[in-house]
């Protein structure tokens, strides 16, 4: 009997030990309703985050995750629906539209995505509120002058960021042009002070996205990834940082973005997401010669333009290493639009500059402005249009009575055709039909511009040598183009470095020496420009001449939004009037070397006879009567307001 309650005791045991064991299986094994849990599931959401309150309602989220082209997903938030799933070529990718309505609340939601199987993973989006509505964002304009800045060049910050082991680049070397210096994001914010004491009130830093090529990588045009700032600039957060100190000083930030192309290894290259994503992609994945760009940028102004050269100009690569973005595919359209207005939201700008413009489709870039500007009514856009013709250059101003109708919505050009003239006025000889003339002549040309004062004068920039290279290191004749500049009816941008006359006359015109480092920017170094430690006599003499004239034009509305008269040059000398309500600005340019009288009696119609004038750079006064006596070559701005 005993023997048989053991062995009904052993066999309830096994019965028990058996139900436990299946039990675990089972719960080992996933049922089809689980769901994975992760804030973080997805490789990729683009744009990272947006926000709610927007005049366009429609978000396109592009997602990228191993077979997330099997899923469906879904959402389950107050105001934002799905309303359209897209599959692409790549099983990798789906892109979601959006639409989000005007009560939808700020917050975080769950993208829940559902596969076939019945597995369930999801990922946390979040719609934020917005800082301010998009008519307080007030893009630069006249009244500014804009300091363009290299990064990598400027200054370094932060040198526990200059080298980056996952990144392709681990190189620092101040000593090769072409190699990354070390200068950041960090470098720029530091030395605002010195920026706003200059009289700066924008600042452009051309781009410091993450460009992970394998070299060359410190000019910031190749990009990898247009959502993230490249680690060996800083971080996200210090990006922010700068935007929001340079405003608390009064200072803008431009961003410099590229619409036109991205770098070779751009982390979609690997896997594009359709077969149209790039411009002659079936050439480029099938190893086949790459098709570059034939730089023939008439094209989008020719009305005889074949559509071989159109095609060439548009969809070839810029070159080999830039892979060309096709815009007409309309996702890759969507991401460009919103990533431009993720980075005016993120970093509160005050405008963009947009490389190579006339290179990708016109008609989506005219679609592109014309999305920023409906979110952003006072935003500017300026676009580089590398041309010495002003034809081409006015094309792309908003308001140009273009033959084809076309209509780019962006409100500034950069006025190459003047910097060239400007170059020729001042390199040479004078006579009836060169020198002087030719600035003279080249200003008449605002007539066929939609709005003159909303263009970009500039003496250089970071592609070009500097002016005082063009110029043929006359020191004198630099101060003169630049007195020219700084009173002109346009928008100036002065390229970091040209206020203690650096050049690159060792190799001019070579890139890598253009965007020399600034002196000061590195710990260590003998000369340091922030201080004018080291400077010599002729350097400090420019930061201050720059200083005073820039800090003048903050308050000049007659430099601003004055009328402009002008009298053919005569002799040598020059004359430009900007005349307003309450003051009238007198620039006068004197290339004659000998001492001598300036007749002051064909200026008469401007009515100054009997008025007294201060010089704004030595603050000396004079009275405007017969003549002025000029005592050597230079530049003399004399302004009404005492």
């Amino acid at each position: 009997m005993k023997a048989l309650y053991h062995l009904l005791i052993l066999s309830v045991l096994l019965i028990m030990s058996s139900f436990n064991q299946e039990k675990v299986k089972k719960q080992e094994k996933p049922t089809t309703n689980t769901i994975s849990v992760s804030k973080s599931y997805l490789d990729r959401i683009e744009p990272p985050n947006w926000w709610v309150g927007f005049k366009e309602n429609k978000l396109q989220l592009l997602v990228k995750k191993e077979n997330i082209g099997q899923a469906i997903p879904t959402i389950n938030y107050p105001g934002i629906t799905i309303s359209k799933v897209h599959k692409a070529k790549s099983p990798n990718y789906l892109f979601i539209d959006l639409v989000i309505n005007e009560s939808t609340k700020p917050g975080s939601f769950n993208l829940v995505f559902t596969f076939k199987n019945g597995d369930k993973k999801q990922h946390t989006y979040e719609v934020k509120s917005r800082k301010k509505s998009g008519k307080e964002y007030e893009g630069f304009q006249s009244s500014d002058a804009i300091y363009l800045i290299t990064p990598d060049r400027f200054s370094n910050g932060d040198t526990t960021n200059d080298i980056v082991s996952r990144l392709k680049e681990k190189t620092i070397d101040r000593k090769n042009d072409y190699a990354r210096h070390g200068g950041d994001v960090k470098g720029i914010t530091k030395h605002l002070d010195y920026i706003k004491e200059m009289g700066f009130t924008a600042i452009w830093p051309t781009p410091v996205l993450t460009n992970d090529m394998h070299d060359n990588s410190y000019h910031g045009y190749a990009m990898t990834d247009l959502y993230n700032i490249d680690p060996r600039f800083g971080t996200l957060e210090e990006y922010i940082e700068l935007s929001s100190k340079a405003k608390e000083k009064g200072i803008k930030l431009i961003m410099d973005q590229v619409a036109n192309h991205c770098g070779s290894e751009h982390w979609w290259v690997k896997d594009l997401p359709f077969k149209d994503w790039l411009n002659y992609q079936k050439e480029f994945e099938n190893k086949e010669p790459l098709i570059t760009s034939n730089h023939r940028r008439t094209v989008n102004q020719d009305s005889y333009a074949s559509d071989y050269d159109t095609k060439l100009m548009t969809d070839g690569w810029f070159v080999s290493t830039m892979p060309d973005l096709n815009q007409k595919n309309p996702f890759m359209a969507k991401y460009i639009i919103q990533n431009s207005i993720w980075w005016i939201e993120t970093l509160d700008l005050g405008g963009i500059r947009h490389d190579t413009h006339p290179y990708p489709d016109k008609h989506f870039m005219a679609s592109w402005a014309g999305s920023i500007m409906n979110e952003y009514p006072n935003f500017s856009i300026v676009c580089e249009e590398w041309s010495t013709n002003p034809l081409l250059v006015s094309y792309w101003q908003t308001g140009a009575n273009n033959k084809d109708g076309y209509e780019s919505n962006v409100k500034s050009t950069m006025d190459f055709p003047m910097q060239a003239k400007i170059v020729e006025a001042f390199n040479e000889e004078e006579a009836w039909n060169t020198g002087l003339v030719k600035v003279y002549e080249a200003l008449a040309n605002d007539f066929h511009y939609a709005k003159p004062n909303n263009i970009m004068i500039f003496p250089d920039n970071h592609d070009m040598s500097r002016i005082y290279t063009q110029l043929k290191g006359n020191k004198i004749n630099t101060k003169m183009a630049l007195s020219f500049i700084l009173t002109l009816p346009r928008i100036p941008q002065i390229y970091y470095g040209t206020e203690i006359f650096m050049d690159d006359f060792a190799k001019p015109g070579d890139h890598g020496l253009i965007r020399t480092d600034f002196p000061g920017g590195w710990n260590g170094d003998s000369v340091n420009a922030f201080t004018g430690e080291g400077l010599n006599d002729e350097q400090k003499d420019m930061q201050s001449f720059l200083k005073t004239i820039l800090n003048y034009r903050k308050d000049s509305k007659a430099i601003h939004e004055g009328k402009t008269l002008h009298f053919a040059p005569q002799d040598g000398k020059y004359l430009m009037f900007r005349i307003g309500t309450d003051e009238t600005v007198v620039t006068i340019i004197n290339k004659l070397s000998e001492k001598h009288s300036l007749d002051l009696s064909r200026f008469e119609e401007i009515g100054l006879k009997g008025k007294t004038l201060k010089n704004i750079v030595t603050g000396e006064k004079m009275v405007w009567g017969d003549t002025i006596e000029m005592e050597k070559p230079g530049s003399i701005i004399l302004t009404t307001k005492l």
